[in-house]
């Protein structure tokens, strides 16, 4: 098992008006010199904090499917397909955007949102109409296993399956406590720290890699064959990750960064 921990300072920044929007990027566009360029299909990951009400003004996507997750605060969203909608704290917005679309976005003052862009096979999605859908918070299938929270947001139980092999949750492990997952061989764990910090690794601390990682920190998971990754929380906080899990490798071309 391979895991490597990148801090905020090796992360890409980015901005929108005068600073009203200040981004942190797990993964960034080609020219911003994150130390993660892609995990695999998973193109895009920004972490955006509005200081102020602000709205980003219409502008053109096309081929990549793209998720706002709020983590806190109001999303507003317009676009030519005629939506004008707003999604709040836990609810998720997802564009499909196909052949292209124009949307805007406005966040309230103090708002926190993830973007997240998806790569499907483009050549084939820039072919198909753009769609747009939201959900709610209460919509995402939630279970608590030994106290762990665990809220699906892309996958087989949850309301929302995009064209690129993923799947997505949102997980707060209290503290003192540990949260095991299957890592499939061929794929990759991709997490970044909400709150808390805690350790990465296998199940038995002794024998197997650990990491530690903090809140705004990027966490890559990978190995070679099928593994159980250990998720464990420090003994004074929780720890809240949200977790995407990806294929290392895809069956078709993808955009060169």
């Amino acid at each position: 098992m391979e895991i490597r921990v990148y801090t905020q300072n090796e992360q890409a920044k980015g901005h929108f008006g005068d600073g009203e929007i200040v981004e942190n990027k797990p993964i960034g566009f080609p020219h911003e010199n994150s130390a993660v360029k892609r995990v695999g299909p998973l193109f895009y990951w920004a972490w955006a904090k509005s200081l102020k009400t602000f709205e980003i003004p219409l502008h053109p996507h096309s081929g990549f499917e793209i998720l706002t997750y709020v983590l806190n605060g109001t999303v507003g969203h317009r676009d030519t397909l005629g939506n004008l909608q707003q999604v709040t704290t836990g609810g998720v917005q997802i564009m499909q955007t196909g052949s292209g679309v124009y949307h805007a976005e406005e966040l309230s003052k103090d708002t926190e949102m993830f973007q997240i862009w998806f790569e499907p096979h483009l050549a084939k999605t820039t072919k198909t109409p753009p769609t747009y859908n939201q959900y709610d918070h209460e919509e995402f299938p939630s279970e608590t296993v030994d106290g762990v929270q665990v809220k699906s947001i892309i996958g087989p139980s949850a309301p929302i399956s995009l064209v690129t092999d993923s799947r997505m949750k949102d997980m707060e492990i209290p503290a003192g406590k540990a949260f095991a997952m299957r890592l499939p061989a061929g794929y990759a764990h991709a997490v970044v720290v909400v709150e808390g910090s805690g350790s990465i690794g296998g199940q038995d601390e002794a024998d197997e890699p650990q990491a530690v990682a903090s809140k705004g920190d990027f966490a890559i998971i990978s190995a070679d064959d099928e593994a159980s990754v250990t998720y464990r929380a420090q003994a004074d906080a929780p720890f809240r990750i949200v977790l995407i899990q990806v294929p290392l490798e895809v069956d078709y071309p993808l955009y060169r960064k």
